[in-house]
């Protein structure tokens, strides 16, 4: 497929039905998923995060069947089953509205991204919630200097999250992520939960940008995959290849889940 599909509730995307996201504006949430061969990796983790964000926004849950159908019918509309799916959930608060988009589907590069830092953190970071101006921007302006990703960071430069990545780092003994507010992405729950049974040590304690020099590397993930870290603003990282070779063996032996 070349061209974006969209529905909502079911129906195709029309100036009726588009009314609802018109005028919810940014209040709302959203999971995004790689689809291939109609399946899903970690496709609970996506359906638990859609039920939390809708209750804790809402009231109602959502019920992770009607999710499936409604993936599956729009992906069957579009007449794919490999893509990048995005399901959006809208109010009103009695009755959630849920829109799928189906577009072409993608993959994260595997060279070495380059972040720039900056002083920004999502609000309500445990959400995958809409109106991400401040990660736009900031994407922007770090494209603008020759980055591939932006770094979001707190008060003493703390670090939290990339703009549209988690982020991990490698101190030669464990992997560190950072435990500062931030959204636990299906791709860091699927690797963060299976590292040790690859003999991996995983760990979350405050990192900063100060505190840099203390590892060895450092990668970032999302749903479109994982890819390592040459350079944070002006400290570069070797690409640890044993690191690497474990985690994209292990992400790659994470069973797919039929939609």
């Amino acid at each position: 497929m070349t061209t974006p599909y969209a529905e909502i509730n079911g129906r195709p995307a029309d100036a009726e039905n588009l009314r609802i996201p018109a005028l919810t504006g940014s209040y709302g949430h959203f999971t995004a998923m790689q689809v291939r061969g109609g399946a899903v990796r970690g496709l609970a983790l996506h359906l638990a995060r859609l039920d939390t964000a809708t209750r804790e926004l809402f009231g109602p849950g959502l019920d992770g069947e009607r999710v499936r159908a409604l993936i599956r019918q729009a992906l069957g509309a579009a007449g794919t089953e490999d893509a990048a799916v995005r399901v959006h959930v809208y109010g009103p608060d009695e009755d959630p509205a849920v829109m799928v988009t189906v577009r072409p589907p993608l993959e994260l590069s595997p060279e070495p991204q380059h972040l720039l830092s900056v002083p920004y953190e999502r609000p309500v970071a445990h959400l995958k919630h809409l109106g991400g101006f401040g990660q736009a921007y900031y994407r922007r302006l770090a494209a603008r200097e020759g980055r591939t990703e932006a770094l979001l960071t707190g008060p003493g430069g703390e670090i939290a999250e990339g703009a549209v990545t988690n982020i991990a780092f490698w101190d030669g003994s464990s992997v560190v992520w950072p435990d500062r507010p931030a959204l636990l992405g299906t791709t860091m729950a699927l690797v963060e939960s299976r590292l040790p049974g690859y003999g991996t040590a995983t760990v979350r304690r405050p990192v900063t940008l100060a505190g840099l020099g203390a590892y060895r590397a450092a990668f970032v993930t999302n749903s479109q995959g994982i890819a390592p870290v040459a350079r944070i603003d002006d400290t570069a990282f070797a690409v640890d290849a044993e690191l690497m070779e474990t985690v994209w063996r292990l992400y790659a032996e994470v069973p797919w889940d039929a939609i």
